[in-house]
């Protein structure tokens, strides 16, 4: 037992290790050898979770408020409502997207997000879809690997969280239940590589899109994603094949449930919609099941079983997003290949916030490693947090890392196919946001928004 403490805790510490290069600085707060507190506490959280993987729950609450006490008690003037509501007006922030800079938007659509797409989940899996995929899935290794294939395709247009609870209720099925825990990271990293390239696949990437960056110039990220897919694929297919082989022969008298299908079709739909127009997908998920509630009985007990995985993950990005991170280092490809790393212990979206801020970045190349990183541990990722609802044997850092080791590898391998082909190609400081342009008039007040 202590030697898996001890391999836990170096595995840990190796990933935290670059997560220090944006540890330092801020105007307030103690801090040891110039790390802030803050950055310590949220390390010791990640920690616990790993070392304590069974009680994820209760670690990630402890840690969210003991930060919280120690903003309230030793960092005066916090401001907690601008952070958590923003600087505008409620009602403003729902009118105009760009004005959503609180945390309250994230944190909403997330938990929205978590639970609306593990009904989806079942609702799938009671379609009766699953049942009759055997007949067309080759009955080998490649079984396997083209459901993989499959959930990258599906995430490229879909939020990766429904891509990888979609991959994983397939997988439950043909595998009779049992799914290595490789292959349950293939899922998820597979999930996260296909939303890489796509401004509507992964939150990241949508942030980058609002923010003014062209989705041609986050499209090259599918460079990379597409050589890291054929990595994981490969190996994540033979692990899951010697496991336990895919099912042969699909169920008899299976008959598929066609209202079910739609209201997974309105779901999707739904949320892609509602992700395009008001950067809220969760809100077209839960119109749609609404919807569907009058269709037919919803499974509302998943809820209930993926409520304290949400609140885990919630606690986590919270606790990210109250790190005095203020700036990172100079924009370089070093710099989003450290981000890859650090977006497998922290919680991308501020990350990507203070890069889109900082300008000078490879969009494309950002989109990958932030958006695929988090994929080398379970909880990196709300894709990886959202499949272990299904599968909680896979909540175990080292069980990841070891029996998904084919993940980092992908990454690695892919970010520098990448860089080798396109190399580094960063855009001009700030050049995706629109110009201010100066007014005449020496009254106006609103000189950078002025268009006359």
């Amino acid at each position: 037992m202590s030697k898996n403490i001890l391999k836990v805790l170096f595995v840990i510490i190796a990933l935290v290790l670059p997560f220090w290069a944006f540890a330092e600085g801020g105007s307030a707060g103690a801090s040891i050898g110039g790390i802030r507190i803050e950055f310590i506490l949220f390390a010791l959280t990640l920690i616990g979770v790993a070392v304590f993987h069974k009680q994820t729950f209760w670690v990630a609450i402890t840690g969210l408020t003991v930060i919280i006490l120690y903003k309230i008690f030793f960092i005066s003037g916090y401001p907690f409502a601008e952070h958590f509501f923003g600087e505008n007006s409620f009602l403003d922030q729902l009118k105009d997207k760009s004005m959503r800079q609180g945390e309250w938007g994230i944190l909403l659509n997330l938990l929205g997000l978590l639970l609306g797409f593990a009904l989806l989940a079942k609702i799938f899996e009671e379609s009766g879809v699953p049942d009759i995929l055997p007949k067309y899935l080759p009955n080998d290794w490649k079984g396997p690997f083209v459901l993989l294939v499959f959930v990258f395709i599906l995430s490229s247009f879909l939020d990766n969280i429904a891509a990888a609870m979609i991959g994983g209720t397939i997988a439950l099925v043909v595998f009779k239940n049992k799914v290595h825990v490789g292959y349950i990271a293939g899922i998820v990293a597979a999930s996260n590589a296909g939303g890489s390239g796509s401004v509507v696949g992964d939150t990241t990437t949508t942030m980058m899109w609002i923010d003014g960056v062209s989705a041609f110039n986050v499209l090259h990220a599918f460079v990379a994603a597409g050589v890291a897919l054929l990595i994981i694929a490969w190996f994540a297919a033979h692990q899951q094949d010697k496991f336990q082989r895919i099912t042969s022969e699909a169920k008899t008298g299976v008959k598929i449930d066609w209202v079910r299908l739609l209201i997974v079709l309105m779901i999707l739909v739904g949320a892609i919609l509602s992700n395009i127009y008001y950067d809220m997908p969760a809100l077209g998920v839960w119109i749609a099941i609404i919807i569907g509630a009058f269709m037919r009985k919803m499974p509302w007990h998943e809820v209930s079983g993926s409520i304290k995985g949400s609140i885990f993950l919630l606690c986590l990005v919270t606790a990210a997003s109250l790190m005095p991170v203020e700036t990172l280092p100079s924009a370089s490809w070093m710099t989003a290949f450290i981000l890859g790393f650090v977006s497998a212990v922290f919680d991308n979206i501020p990350l990507t916030k203070l890069c889109l801020e900082q300008g000078h970045y490879d969009w494309g190349m950002l989109a990958y490693s932030v958006g695929f990183g988090g994929s080398m541990i379970w909880f990196g990722s709300s894709a990886g947090v959202a499949i272990t609802n299904k599968f909680p044997d896979a909540r175990n850092v080292l069980l990841w890392l070891r029996k998904g080791w084919h993940v980092t590898l992908a990454y690695i391998v892919g970010f520098f196919v990448l860089l080798f082909i396109m190399n580094w190609e960063p855009a001009d400081n700030k050049s995706h946001k629109e110009p201010a342009i100066t007014c005449p008039a020496k009254e106006c007040k609103a000189k950078n928004r002025c268009h006359r």
